[in-house]
């Protein structure tokens, strides 16, 4: 059942507000532009929510504009190699999301004539678009009346309607609410006026109440709890796994690397051989018998659900050394850029303490 008058008031106060402070992004058609005819390229907006996804737009900008400028149509990265996208990737980590981009664009270009389909229900059938994101890519490229669902939204939500239930138990009530306030006039710019509210002024700390739009239809600045919502469960803590790594070196620069099995985490990337990660550290496994020396360098990284620490190995291999893991990749094409955090951190501690000949 709607609140006609609050269900109306929301997306009364909130379009002209976005009309007027919509944020400036690479992959945003901008109110102005739309009014005057200028349509959203779903393949930039599908684009960016798959990078936004667990990112942060300042992130994500550098990444969006140089992947765009190589590949500026889904027909386009379609056709990349797959190893040229991860490597563009490197760096924005939940590498599934890389792979999955790629099974999208090829069935968008190959099944779909480079069309991305226009409701909710055909883009949930491509690979790597969930519920969000076919949500997102529906309402702001196509203008469909979908309720978009990111943390800034949950955010607003919470706030305007009181909702003390913590997340994430409380996402169905939010999600119920969001679909009541979606309008169905300009249902893509009103999606994402929420998301800007959310970002700029109803921002997780110090929410800048004074300037909020919807100051006055807000439940929580009225009861003085906006700053406390929404309430979230308490986190379990992260267990920690342990592991080795090896960097192996030639004396002419070339570089022990191995390309991760597709599945499991970093996926399809290219890295330094290591062991598995367990609890306990396991036993030694060198990738080729060298003289390994141990500097006493440990790489510290944190994933979504643990902690991992590695011990960094170093080696300067004989130059006829086999590697029964991994391939020697020579200096001038080896780009420390194209590996993933992870495995750059390692490169980037080993400096200065390789063993000496």
């Amino acid at each position: 059942m709607r609140d006609g008058f609050l269900d109306d008031a929301v997306s009364a106060a909130l379009l002209p507000w976005y009309d007027r402070h919509a944020r400036n992004l690479p992959w945003r058609v901008p109110p102005e532009a739309l009014a005057a005819g200028i349509l959203p390229d779903p393949y930039r907006v599908w684009l960016s929510e798959i990078m936004l996804q667990q990112t942060t737009v300042a992130a994500v900008r550098d990444y969006f504009q140089r992947f765009t400028a190589r590949w500026p149509t889904v027909a386009a990265l379609a056709a990349a190699e797959d190893a040229e996208v991860m490597a563009e990737w490197a760096g924005l980590g939940y590498y599934a999301r890389a792979r999955n981009l790629l099974k999208c664009a090829r069935v968008v270009a190959g099944e779909h004539g480079g069309r991305f389909p226009d409701t909710e229900e055909g883009l949930r059938s491509l690979p790597g678009i969930g519920p969000y994101t076919a949500a997102a890519v529906a309402a702001i490229a196509f203008d469909r009346p979908a309720a978009v669902m990111d943390g800034n939204v949950e955010r607003v939500l919470a706030r305007l309607f009181a909702v003390e239930t913590p997340l994430p138990a409380a996402k169905p009530e939010l999600r119920a609410l969001s679909e009541r306030l979606t309008p169905e006039d300009r249902p893509g710019c009103y999606a994402q006026a929420v998301m800007d509210l959310g970002a700029t002024i109803c921002t997780p700390r110090a929410p800048a109440c004074g300037i909020c739009p919807v100051i006055e239809l807000c439940r929580a600045r009225a009861e003085g709890i906006a700053a406390d919502l929404p309430r979230k469960a308490p986190k379990a803590a992260k267990p920690t796994r342990l592991g080795i790594v090896y960097l192996a070196r030639r004396r002419d620069g070339a570089v022990l690397l191995e390309t991760r099995p597709d599945k499991g985490l970093l996926g399809g990337m290219l890295g330094w051989p290591g062991t598995d990660w367990a609890e306990t550290e396991p036993p030694d496994a060198p990738p080729l018998s060298a003289e390994w020396h141990d500097p006493g360098l440990e790489v510290r990284h944190t994933f979504t659900h643990f902690h991992l620490r590695l011990r960094v190995l170093l080696a300067v291999p004989e130059p006829d050394a086999t590697p029964r893991r991994g391939t020697f990749h020579p200096r001038a094409t080896f780009r420390p850029s194209s590996l993933p955090t992870l495995m750059r951190k390692a490169w980037n501690l080993a400096e200065g303490a390789w063993p000496q000949d």
